[in-house]
């Protein structure tokens, strides 16, 4: 049931970025230069009614990391051009302490909706959406953040996407030889530990004899872009025998992707879901996936008819293909591997005890 409403969201999406396309082809065609956009979307986010768009996105992160921050980024800017709208305005690297001012400041730039990436900046969000109640406020706030009026905003649940990250990396460790990993975080907040160690319970589903050890390499709190402390930590986990490696960063995302690359070890990304098809030099073996842009594109639809709307949440389902361990130029052994572990993440109740006993630790403290 999950999987057949997830491809309608897919199918619901497609057709609204089809009919925005269509619509901005067909006004530029118009004898006076104006544009048609979808009366929907204007009904819906147009705050001050001058009949069109612009976008503000809040990013904790770089707007370029080419990771888990740029994914929403991306979608801002792909949907403000399919829609002939203005480029979108970008307020990046924000910390949590000058989040409040940061979101305030963007919000003053005469934007109609804010996208939030990340539930590390949002607690102001119960301030400011009552500052500026006009603007449609969108948070994806990941492991979820207290329901609050005036937001909107999207959740999954990070241990089951884990759960088959650790076995996608099980199934990398089979094939690419080794017993031994290293997940490369910010510094050991609860969703770090929740991902660690739902990935841990997934490679040693594998073979119990695999390990995985957590290195910090940020200051905290939410520091996932030191590249040189990333790429040293990845340098001594090599020494020390790591033979896969799994980027949970940002900004430090890429030059860990490339110095894995050069050692010839395994190495994941976390976020993006194109990760696979990019042609930048690193020798990915796969991504973990939790798109913020994806589900941004994808909760489009809920909010338009009116399922999502501000102060309630959707929280995404695990499911393969929209988020959790993809493999890149798997073997068949190792796709079937995976997509048993997607199945069991939805079906197996005792594996489900199991996550939520590593969740409810992670965030309360265990």
């Amino acid at each position: 049931m999950k999987r057949r409403w997830v491809r309608k969201l897919w199918l619901m999406a497609i057709l609204l970025s089809l009919v925005s396309l269509v619509a901005a082809a067909c006004g530029n065609d118009d004898d006076d230069g104006g544009s048609s956009v979808d009366p929907a979307l204007l009904d819906t986010f147009d705050a001050d009614g001058d009949g069109t768009l612009t976008i503000g996105v809040a990013a904790a992160g770089p707007r370029d990391d080419q990771g888990y921050y740029q994914a929403l980024v991306d979608f801002a800017e792909e949907f403000s051009a399919e829609n002939g709208f203005a480029p979108p305005i970008v307020s990046d690297n924000i910390g949590a302490a000058e989040a409040a001012q940061a979101m305030s400041d963007l919000a003053e730039q005469g934007v109609d909706v804010i996208l939030v990436g990340a539930s590390e900046i949002a607690e102001p969000l119960a301030d400011l959406t009552a500052q500026y109640p006009d603007i449609f406020w969108y948070c994806n706030c990941g492991a979820g953040f207290p329901e609050t009026p005036g937001l909107a905003q999207a959740t999954d649940w990070g241990a089951p996407i884990h759960y088959t990250a650790g076995v996608a990396m099980g199934a990398a460790l089979q094939e690419h030889g080794g017993d031994t990993a290293v997940f490369l975080g910010c510094c050991d907040l609860g969703f770090e530990k929740e991902a660690y160690n739902a990935t841990v319970h997934g490679l040693q589903s594998v073979d119990p004899s695999f390990t995985m050890e957590y290195v910090a390499t940020g200051a905290f709190p939410f520091d996932f872009d030191n590249s040189a402390n990333a790429t040293a930590a990845l340098t001594n986990a090599i020494a020390e025998g790591a033979t896969l490696a799994y980027a949970y960063l940002g900004g430090a995302l890429n030059p860990v992707g490339q110095l894995a690359t050069d050692e010839g070890i395994a190495v994941f990304a976390a976020g993006p879901g194109d990760i696979c098809s990019r042609d930048d030099g690193i020798n990915w073996t796969g991504t973990i996936v939790f798109d913020a842009g994806r589900y941004a594109r994808l909760v489009l639809p809920l909010i338009l008819d009116g399922t999502l709307a501000e102060g309630g949440t959707y929280q995404f389902p695990t499911e393969q293909g929209l988020n959790g361990g993809e493999l890149c130029d798997a073997s068949s052994e190792a796709e079937t591997l995976l997509a048993d572990a997607f199945q069991a993440a939805n079906t197996d109740g005792e594996l489900l005890g199991v996550l939520g006993g590593i969740s409810g630790a992670a965030y309360g403290g265990g």
